[in-house]
């Protein structure tokens, strides 16, 4: 993608990509700005254990699980192989993993807070190739590539590499390879299709009719969770957790943030519950679905703030 500046007087100058000389560059960027690209918290960096060493150990509040990253500048390298090593390593030692982040928080977590089932590895560069995209083209592969390009005129962009509508399972190959059958066991990456089979035809066709306007707002990405389907912007916009006769959604706003003149919503601010923001409704059919898109409109735009 080729990038341009507007100059005064309307001529288009292009913006030169700046190369990373180092992948310490683009960790060390990264790292300082963890929250704000992704929404996790930092725990440690070069966290060493057995002969392994972590680029960087994050925690993702939103699924209460670990998160690990490595940046990669050279490009022979497998994100398979090294990617279920990594998550073989923190599954076999979680002790250690959990203690980690207790020596680096101000909070404490036990072993029964964390959901090791969404775990997942991020590999981070300037590019990659084509057998390491098609590598990743499985429905339920928790392992994810990002590219990041920086630009003379001091702008980063961090991209995911999508799958190109995978449908096959990495279950396929789990047999050939012991610790992909092993991490697989334990580690479960969720999907829409999962969530959809809870619901009624009905409210499958409002979920999908909310799908379709939401994405039409901007450049958004579903995420399936393990009890919530969440659709994200620059961050969480709303969520969406189907049952047979109706949908129950999660508008992520704070108390307090929200106009809702027809008190459609509840306000969840002080008890527990699933997805983000302080805001809960249900829906069983259309009639209100064009009021309920204003709602999520207002989390839409708060959230690009």
């Amino acid at each position: 993608m080729t990038l341009f500046n507007i100059s005064k007087i309307g001529i288009l100058e292009q913006i030169k990509e700046q190369d990373f000389k180092l992948e310490k560059e683009i960790q060390k960027l990264t790292e300082e700005n963890l929250i704000l690209i992704f929404g996790f918290e930092f725990v440690k960096s070069e966290f060493s254990i057995n002969s392994f060493r972590i680029d960087t150990l994050a925690f993702d509040k939103d699924s209460n699980s670990f998160v690990i990253i490595e940046y990669k500048r050279d490009k022979n390298f497998s994100v398979i192989d090294q990617g279920y090593a990594y998550l073989s390593l923190m599954l076999n030692n979680k002790a250690d993993f959990i203690l980690e982040y207790n020596e680096n928080s101000k909070k404490t977590l036990k072993r029964e807070d964390i959901d090791w089932s969404q775990s997942k590895v991020i590999f981070i560069a300037p590019s990659f190739t084509s057998y390491q995209k098609e590598a990743i083209n499985f429905k339920d592969l928790p392992i994810e590539l990002w590219e990041v390009k920086r630009y003379s005129n001091m702008t980063v962009n961090y991209s995911k590499l999508q799958t190109s509508g995978a449908q096959e399972s990495v279950k396929t190959i789990s047999r050939k390879n012991e610790t992909i059958e092993k991490v697989s066991t334990e580690i479960k990456v969720y999907t829409e299709d999962e969530h959809l089979t809870h619901g009624s035809n009905e409210i499958k066709e409002l979920y999908d009719k909310f799908k379709k306007a939401i994405l039409n707002l901007d450049e958004i990405e579903i995420q399936p969770k393990k009890k919530y389907i969440a659709f994200v912007g620059a961050t969480n916009i709303v969520d969406f957790h189907i049952q047979k006769n109706f949908l129950k959604i999660w508008i992520n706003l704070k108390k307090g943030e929200l106009y809702d003149p027809k008190q459609m919503t509840r306000d969840i601010s002080t008890i527990g519950h699933w997805g983000n923001g302080d805001y809960e409704l249900r829906l069983r059919d259309e009639s209100d679905f064009d009021y309920v898109m204003t709602l999520i409109k207002q989390s839409f735009t708060k959230n690009k703030e």
